[in-house]
């Protein structure tokens, strides 16, 4: 096994995944610390980095194209304290760091882990329900639809529509967009059958985002629906047939659910470290 443990986050390695914790530093985004702890199986991995500076450096994990919805929904647009996938390492742990990226690349060469793209999701995406309010509105996700309720800063000709909800069935495609500069960002959902090319300011599927603290959790909201979406990847077949993979869905929130029991199980001191091995190495293989 192993691990390195900073103030902004702890990485540990047990040969067939990699556990991801967020620390509780003051760099540390709003949305890592909401994600919480990540799995992170083996499969899923292109490969890792360390890159060492003068005061500090920085791990990277690199994943298979397709291989996780939050990077699929956010499009490589996160900032550096938001990516759960970049560690900061103190520069007395960079030979703790070498070690690490050793130790993940020599696991990738004997399972001849490919880094080629996947057509399929090997993470679960983030748990649901959950809810985000930031920018005009606040977006709702409970596995089966998409609800968005407006606020007082809401256009007036698109919050006369009132609450909108969508099914996971209509929903074609999700897109989060972060605001740049003087350009404000998104969310938003493109519904089947009805294209549209307005302004996110007046689109009724979609919240416009200002730049505000609480704007990059809507990303949770983006990642949590791509998950449950049709893999961009995956065969015609699969994007003819919406509704039962919209019923597959709960399946990755039993991962979730059951990943973090384990978890729980073996710091209450339930299970010991073999049995706490053995038990998650089996369920990221079921996956």
């Amino acid at each position: 096994m192993a691990e390195i443990i900073q103030r902004d986050g702890t990485w540990t390695f047990d040969g067939d995944a990699l556990r991801l914790v967020p620390g509780r530093d003051k760099n540390v985004g709003l949305l890592r610390r909401s994600l919480g702890e990540l799995t992170v199986p083996l499969g899923a991995l292109a490969g890792i980095s360390f890159e060492q500076g003068k005061r500090t450096g920085r791990l990277r994990l690199r994943l298979r194209d397709g291989a996780d919805p939050l990077l699929q929904a956010t499009g490589g647009r996160l900032v550096d304290s938001a990516d759960p996938y970049q560690l900061t390492v103190e520069s007395d742990r960079y030979g703790v760091a070498e070690y690490f990226v050793d130790e993940i690349r020599n696991a990738l060469l004997l399972d001849e882990v490919p880094a080629t793209p996947v057509d399929r999701y090997l993470l679960p995406g983030p748990a649901v329900p959950l809810s985000v309010s930031a920018g005009d509105g606040t977006a709702s996700f409970d596995g089966e639809r998409v609800r968005l309720e407006w606020n007082w800063k809401t256009e007036e000709a698109k919050a006369a529509a009132g609450t909108r909800t969508l099914a996971l069935a209509e929903i074609r495609s999700v897109e989060w967009q972060p605001s740049v500069g003087l350009e404000n960002g998104h969310l938003r959902f493109t519904v089947r059958g009805a294209p549209t090319k307005a302004p996110p300011k007046y689109d009724p599927n979609a919240v416009e985002l200002w730049g505000f603290k609480k704007d990059p959790l809507m990303a949770l909201v983006a990642a949590a629906v791509q998950a449950r979406l049709p893999h961009p990847s995956a065969p015609p077949a699969q994007d003819a047939a919406p509704k039962q993979l919209a019923a597959a869905g709960p399946d990755h929130d039993a991962l979730l659910r059951r990943l973090r029991e384990l978890g729980d199980l073996h710091r209450s001191g339930v299970l010991t470290d073999e049995e706490f091995t053995m038990a998650k190495r089996a369920l990221l293989k079921g996956m």
